[in-house]
């Protein structure tokens, strides 16, 4: 891959899509990005980490690099899907216990693209926090992909259709 293509990092949340985060890498891959994969912790236990690390050429990410460590390359846009509902609730209140939240909390002000592709069930996105957190994100120019016939949540205790999670649309979000 050229060293002079744009890097996508891409955000990974412990959702039932979080498997399939593959799909997304081929397509930003194929649109000429470099891709890094952000993992939050919970998140590990949902991906396949040997095969996304092949499939980037990079090492999955979920904690601070060490001092010895090489840095990796700046982003240029990130993506977050699937976006949990504990996610975007602590991003849009700056809260930044993780590397990837410290990542995305830093974003807006280093002026870097972020589109949010949500998972969450109805109940949840239903709650006053979830949709102050929503608008409150979409304030500072973060793109919430989410209702308004983009993305819908899916009903409570269904699990949502995982095979219609729309990863391109997030990409051509960006």
């Amino acid at each position: 891959m050229s060293t002079d293509s744009k890097v996508l990092y891409i955000v990974v949340c412990p959702a039932g899509p979080a498997g399939e985060v593959g799909q997304l890498v081929k397509l930003a891959q194929d649109d000429g990005w470099t891709v890094q994969i952000i993992a939050t912790p919970p998140a590990l236990d949902f991906i396949d980490i040997p095969a996304l690390e092949q499939q980037t050429g990079r090492p999955v990410r979920s904690q601070y690099r060490k001092p010895s460590e090489p840095r990796s390359p700046r982003a240029d846009a990130i993506i977050v899907a699937p976006a949990t509902y504990n996610t975007i609730n602590k991003f849009a209140q700056g809260i930044s216990d993780t590397y990837a939240l410290g990542l995305l909390a830093e974003a807006p002000g280093l002026g870097v693209p972020v589109v949010v592709l949500p998972f969450v069930n109805s109940a949840l996105a239903g709650r006053t926090p979830f949709r102050w957190s929503v608008d409150r994100l979409r304030a500072e120019g973060i793109k919430v992909l989410l209702g308004t016939g983009e993305f819908e949540p899916h009903p409570p205790g269904s699990g949502g259709n995982r095979s219609a999670y729309p990863w391109r649309l997030a990409l051509q979000s960006i």
